[in-house]
């Protein structure tokens, strides 16, 4: 009973010194947690003494946790691209400036201009997007998943949408298209096998209640050997023939030619406008290398109707996005592929990457041993499966550490590396020229820590 009466007063405490120029509404806040565990760890005779210093300490501590930014900047040099964990694609800083000057300012984002009255938020990026891909329409969601369950209820509730068992995926975060299909309403109907499914397969699925036809990129995995699929091309025939309408969930279509032979792996949005599909949706934040959205493009007439499902209040993005993307999407339009920190990355060539493998070694080869290797990695973010692309590494040794606890000293820094073969790697494929100098220093103290 003595100890308990011992325990410091909350207001007593909370006017210490070392609390002058803190925010005294959470340091009370902490004091009252920080005192009701002291009570019961004496209560349960878990302590048997008080020390006001270590309280005082604990209880900074616990403020700087709360106020720390849990969100926080890393080197990415897992050599990544698409890095779903690191935040995906980068947002280039000028593009940024650009639209952080209209998320600061009054903007037309609902107003016609040109005509004094209410206008749509889609029109920003649909002349844009329909220079590049030649489509009729164009409309932005939150991200692929929104698009694929805008599509599906507004078009198949209570209706059947032909699939071919092969496509039946799962993504990241259990995202499993049967799932999000029975969600939305519409009905599936499994055609073909895991590895086979023919043209005979979707014809002989139409009936009175097929509303759509629809592929769905195998954008996490691949299947090899004795297998076969239907082109979207064929599939779009079918559909069309039989007047249902045909979708494909592209995942993380691209906009470009990719280099490394990954075209092949990889559709082309471009490819696929060329054959006039009812509708196309593809990521923002991954091979467009652009912000997280759900891009729908397609025939006018069904755009117009994904217009007037009232999910779309949920699901559309806001004036942020619609700025970066257009920037984005003028880039590509215009061939200025540096300008997207993604695109700039995966072009990189291995001259680029080398000069910074050896400006880092001759900065860092005096206090640790560090050896320059040639090596693979893959784009991330679900796209290519199986594909890997060639890049530069450092290894990096120092103190006769194993390469786990290397990774963890380097992971405690916020620089995000990998193992390979035994050895923790820094990759040059995804370390930023501004982080250069910044990661020299950063390995100077961990390794003299």
């Amino acid at each position: 009973m003595t100890l308990l009466k011992s325990i410091p007063k909350v207001d007593k405490l909370a006017s210490n010194e070392a609390f002058k120029n803190l925010s005294n509404t959470l340091i009370t806040s902490i004091i009252k947690k920080e005192i009701e565990e002291l009570r019961q760890n004496i209560l349960a005779k878990k302590t048997d003494s008080i020390d006001e210093e270590e309280l005082v300490s604990n209880i900074l501590k616990e403020y700087e946790t709360i106020i720390k930014p849990s969100l926080q900047k890393v080197i990415n040099a897992t050599g990544v691209i698409v890095h779903t964990n690191l935040g995906r694609s980068l947002i280039n800083k000028d593009v940024f400036e650009k639209a952080k000057d209209i998320a600061t300012s009054y903007n037309n984002l609902e107003y016609d201009l040109k005509m004094g009255k209410r206008g749509e938020r889609y029109s920003h990026i649909s002349k844009v997007f329909c220079e590049l891909l030649g489509c009729e329409d164009v409309l932005i969601v939150n991200n692929n998943a929104s698009a694929v369950f805008l599509i599906l209820n507004t078009f198949a509730k209570g209706k059947e949408v032909a699939v071919s068992r092969g496509e039946l995926v799962e993504i990241g975060g259990s995202f499993r298209v049967p799932d999000v299909m029975s969600n939305s309403g519409a009905i599936l109907k499994e055609i073909g096998t895991t590895n086979k499914t023919h043209l005979r397969d979707y014809e002989n699925a139409i009936n009175e209640n097929t509303s759509m036809l629809m592929k769905v990129h195998k954008s996490n995995y691949s299947i090899e050997g004795f297998s076969q699929e239907v082109s979207f091309k064929e599939v779009i025939d079918v559909a069309q023939k039989n007047d249902v309408i045909d979708y494909y969930d592209m995942g993380s279509g691209h906009l470009i030619d990719l280099p490394y032979g990954l075209k092949e792996s990889e559709p082309s949005v471009l490819d696929y406008m060329k054959h006039n599909p009812s509708l196309l949706s593809f990521s923002g934040d991954k091979l467009l290398g652009s912000v997280q959205a759900g891009i729908i493009v397609g025939k006018k007439k069904y755009i117009e109707q994904l217009k007037k499902n009232q999910l779309l209040r949920m699901l559309r993005v806001d004036k942020l996005t619609l700025a970066i993307l257009e920037e984005n999407v003028k880039s590509i339009l215009l061939k200025d592929f540096d300008s997207i920190p993604t695109l700039k990355m995966l072009f990189k060539t291995f001259e680029e990457l080398e000069t910074n493998a050896k400006r880092i070694k001759e900065e860092i080869s005096s206090f640790c041993t560090c050896e320059i290797i040639e090596t693979k990695t893959v784009i991330g973010g679900g796209t290519t499966p199986n594909k890997k692309i060639p890049t530069i590494a450092l290894s990096i040794e120092f103190k006769n550490y194993k390469p786990n606890k290397i990774e963890k000293l380097f992971r405690k820094n916020n620089i995000i590396g990998r193992i390979e073969n035994e050895k923790f790697l820094l990759d040059f494929r995804t370390i930023l020229e501004d982080d250069l100098d910044i990661l020299i220093e950063k390995i100077g103290q961990i390794i003299n820590e």
